[in-house]
């Protein structure tokens, strides 16, 4: 593979930089990608390459090299931001009110961004470049998510092997995380309704007391479902969102609540739903309250492929040297490259943001931003890996054909 690697990803360090402030100073939301997409349509433009957006208006595809040849490689970065306020004081802060990219997709963007730059002018100097597909996915904080357009447009059918990363600001600047197996959880959403006749708070006794009833919900329903799910250290349940009545001396006729379920186990997650409406109906059973059960699967767990973690763990070697190289924990967040994973063997790697000083916000902190110097780590990282699959240092007997 070149030396010239890193020479090739300084000289656009300035402009990647650049791009992904941009890129955080004016956030789109789901499905409302329109400018970044254009953004990156021009640029690949710019570069010799025929980008393609996906069928909705928002997200495209990018190939590079000669893909007739098959084992294509894909690079996956995820381009949306999230309903929230920037808070930061940078000034490349968010001017769209209550947008924010406070989880990093402007940084992934600007990241395989660079490796398509890169990549294209290894193929200009005269490089031997591996056939890849950059993948700008709209869409990935809203469930499903825009991967399964990808997908369903037919964008993974020739590929052999799918790598991504993510932001991690618990790992320094010079970190990478990996891990073969699950790396992130699967996450339902439930909405539960409680209804009963209401009354006074005089005579809680002539009535279903709903608030009461509702307690009970919220603090044994999420204790029951790890433990019928027989697998407590791979499930986590918990209520974001609970609401009944407004006076102090009505016993209220509704409630709601609003809650997450997560899980690392495919097999755990196939059967989730019956398992929440099975310790329900039992918690709620000779309370006199009815009830309805709204149960939305989200996305699987991702499960990191061993081989395909195996050419991460290498290039990640290469960049940042073994001391540099970390275990990833499991996160029981979700992750819509899960549905990649599913199709093709795939790995995610987690990439070290934080500076090194000052508190380690999680991601979608209000304040949440990063060191950009992973940006040109991210850059090198991905290109190694794509470079070194594609030219057989290292395969996986894995990588099914195409």
């Amino acid at each position: 593979m070149t030396p010239f690697v890193g020479a090739l990803v300084a000289a656009r360090e300035h402009e990647l930089r650049a791009l992904r402030r941009r890129l955080h100073t004016h956030p789109e939301l789901s499905w409302q990608e329109t400018a970044t997409t254009q953004m990156l349509v021009e640029r690949l433009r710019v570069a010799g390459l025929d980008p393609i957006v996906l069928n909705r208006g928002t997200g495209l595809v990018c190939d590079i090299g000669d893909t007739s040849r098959g084992s294509i490689v894909a690079v996956r970065a995820d381009i949306d931001a999230l309903a929230m306020a920037d808070l930061t004081e940078s000034e490349y802060r968010s001017r769209v009110p209550g947008v924010a990219h406070a989880c990093g997709h402007d940084v992934h963007t600007a990241i395989v961004l660079g490796v398509g730059l890169v990549l294209r002018a290894m193929s200009e100097q005269g490089d031997d470049v591996p056939a890849v597909r950059l993948i700008f996915e709209p869409a990935e904080e809203s469930m499903p998510g825009g991967a399964l357009d990808v997908i369903e447009e037919g964008w993974l059918d020739d590929v052999a092997m799918v790598l991504g990363l993510h932001c991690d600001p618990r790992l320094d600047v010079g970190q990478i995380g990996v891990r073969g197996g699950a790396i992130t959880a699967a996450s339902d959403i439930m909405e539960i309704d409680i209804a009963g006749p209401g009354g006074h708070t005089a005579r809680p006794h002539l009535t279903v007391d709903l608030t009461k009833v509702m307690g009970r919900v919220l603090t044994e329903l999420p204790p029951a479902i790890v433990t019928a799910a027989d697998s407590p250290e791979q499930v986590t349940v918990v209520f974001g969102a609970a609401h009944a009545g407004d006076a102090p001396n009505v016993i209220p006729a509704r409630a709601s609540l609003r809650g997450s379920v997560r899980t690392a186990d495919v097999e755990t997650w196939d059967r989730m739903e019956k398992v929440v409406e099975s310790e329900l109906a039992s918690i709620l059973a000779g309370t006199g309250a009815t009830w309805r059960l709204s149960y939305r699967r989200g996305v699987p767990p991702v499960v990191n492929d061993p081989m395909a973690t195996e050419v991460l763990r290498a290039a990640a070697t290469d960049v940042v040297g073994s001391s540099g190289v970390v275990e990833n924990p499991r996160s029981m967040g979700g992750d819509t490259f899960a549905w990649y994973a599913q199709q093709v063997p795939s790995s995610y790697a987690r990439l070290g943001t934080h500076s090194g000083d000052g508190p380690r916000l999680d991601l979608h902190a209000s304040t949440f931003d990063v060191d950009e110097r992973a940006i040109a780590i991210g850059v090198e990282f991905l290109t190694r890996a794509v470079v070194d699959y594609g030219s057989n240092e290292i395969r996986s007997d894995s990588v099914r054909p195409r």
